[in-house]
């Protein structure tokens, strides 16, 4: 009888896929990831703010669980969170063994705040280029272990079989692939590049929410959809974030009339929780019809400012600004997507064989809100969850239910031709989301942004060329449906999700939404 096999194939190049990919290959199993770009490029480059984990005096995994519970405004899975904030302090441990350069301070490390933390628990590496070093250093160990990475391998389809395995057809420059693996675990990161304005990099666009959801996982808590509040804000210049750990050194927002405006908001003010300030931001620049409102840290000693954000002083060079000198303009940006593939706490889905971690997953942990800097410790904590399970053959139980699950009846096609308004290109997607599905949304455009989705899914589906293979924007389109359709439901407001025909949280709401398909 031939020995199991041994292959893990990890879709996803970023801080979740790697560590597992390392981790695997630690514990004697044969990772090979597949990443849909380049090994170099994913969103975890671009986390600029930290990694949150309870490693200081003072501080405790309780804590940092306090605080996850309260940015969560209400939906955050406890055993998620008790898993992250117990588990932080090891993964620390474990990027530290990898060579992360953390920054520190007379031989200790050195701890920031960030939002809605109730104290200094945020490493940095770099100063704001946390992210960048991370994935530099995972990077450069999986190079140096030898493991195989193929790069350019877009995920086009999944499904499972009865014996457990899970078959995957990948697009490469060659073709169509398909392979089989016991073992297949989604990292695919975030679907940020679906909005019009984003922080992320082009390729977040969540195809692996829809490619799942099509081999019948389920998904959750689409709706809440997380904005950073304060990406510069220029004609004609990139969305380049301006880490919000400049406001937890102590810069204020202005608005137009350069009044210092969050106070009125929330008792922390520019310390609220992300949503809090995104939503204030637009409702000032709705006010007084202004594209920006204003970052100004002319009152933090230069010194420091330098010292702390590298990344952001130069990018702000580069624009002819001084961050020490001068205001800022800045606005909100889709950033994170909180919900995605439903699962358990040990990467489980509701698919056999198929795990998932990182951004694309959902194990409650977040709730309607993410708690600035636990993203990425997110992917090394379940991450490492996934990799115990396969080596224990942990019996397989999925994601726990959902308090509430839709099922999405999509037409396969239509009679007639289609109007043409609803070939929907990628542009046209971002600029739907953007309008009707931002951070401030209500019935009427939610709805018309569910109808010109749904319609615009069964043209790309009846493109499919002669192989039965839709167009890439067919999964874009399906994801998108996910976080509109979702937010069509939730008749109220809590955590990233705003419903200004319904403006505040309501008891019957109080649970996750799930979400599955079926093509009519």
């Amino acid at each position: 009888m031939p020995a199991p096999s041994k292959d893990v194939y990890i879709v996803g190049s970023g801080i979740a896929g790697l560590y597992v990919a390392l981790r695997a290959h630690e514990e004697g199993l044969h990772p090979i990831i597949f990443t849909k770009s380049s090994l170099a490029e994913s969103n975890t480059r671009y986390a600029q703010g930290g990694i949150a984990a309870a490693v200081g005096e003072g501080d405790s995994p309780h804590a940092h669980y306090v605080d996850t519970l309260k940015a969560g405004a209400g939906l955050v899975y406890p055993p998620a969170a008790r898993a992250l904030t117990e588990e932080a302090p090891r993964r620390i441990a474990d990027l530290v063994r990898y060579g992360v350069p953390f920054d520190t301070v007379e031989g200790r490390l050195s701890l920031g705040r960030e939002a809605a933390h109730s104290r200094g628990r945020i490493l940095h590496a770099g100063g704001d280029a946390t992210g960048l070093h991370i994935e530099e250093t995972l990077q450069r160990r999986v190079r140096d272990e030898g493991l195989e990475v193929r790069e350019h391998s877009l995920l086009h389809d999944l499904a499972s079989d009865h014996r457990g395995s899970v078959s995957m057809a990948l697009r490469t420059r060659r073709g169509l692939e398909e392979l089989q693996s016991p073992t297949v675990v989604l990292a695919t990161g975030g679907a940020g590049h679906l909005y019009f304005q984003s922080s992320n990099p082009p390729i977040a666009t969540g195809e692996g929410v829809a490619v799942a959801a099509r081999a019948g996982a389920l998904v959750q808590d689409m709706e809440f959809v997380q904005f950073h509040p304060t990406a510069f804000c220029r004609e004609g210049a990139p969305h380049f974030l301006i880490t919000e750990a400049v406001r937890g050194e102590g810069a204020h927002l202005l608005n137009a009339q350069g009044e210092r405006f969050m106070p009125r908001y929330h008792r922390q003010a520019e310390l609220a929780p992300r949503d809090v300030v995104s939503r204030a931001i637009a409702f000032e620049l709705r006010k007084s019809h202004s594209s920006c409102v204003f970052l100004d840290a002319r009152h933090i000693p230069r010194e420091r400012l330098l010292l702390r954000f590298p990344t952001v002083g130069h990018f702000l060079h580069t624009q002819g600004l001084d961050l020490s000198r001068e205001l800022i303009p800045v606005s909100p940006v889709a950033h994170y997507m909180v919900g995605g593939v439903a699962s358990n706490l040990w990467g489980q889905t509701t698919v056999r064989s198929l795990y998932t971690c990182g951004e694309v997953a959902s194990t409650g942990l977040h709730g309607a809100n993410r708690l600035a800097s636990n993203s990425l410790m997110e992917g090394l904590v379940f991450g490492e969850r996934i990799v115990r399970a396969v080596l224990s053959h942990r019996r397989w139980e999925g994601p726990p239910r959902p308090g509430r699950t839709l099922t999405l009846r999509l037409p396969r096609s239509r009679n007639g031709p289609p109007p043409p308004e609803n070939n929907l290109s990628r542009r046209a997607i971002s600029s739907l989301l953007w309008t009707h599905v931002g951070i401030l949304r209500e019935r009427t455009g939610l709805a018309d942004a569910v109808r010109r989705l749904e319609e615009g899914w069964a043209v790309a589906r009846n493109a499919a060329g002669p192989q039965g293979i839709a167009p890439p924007t067919s999964d874009l389109l399906l994801t998108a449906l996910f976080i509109a359709r979702g937010a069509l439901a939730r008749e109220e407001s809590r955590g990233g999700h705003f419903r200004q025909d319904f403006p505040r949280p309501r008891a019957a709401w109080r649970m996750h939404l799930g979400i599955r398909i079926r093509v009519a």
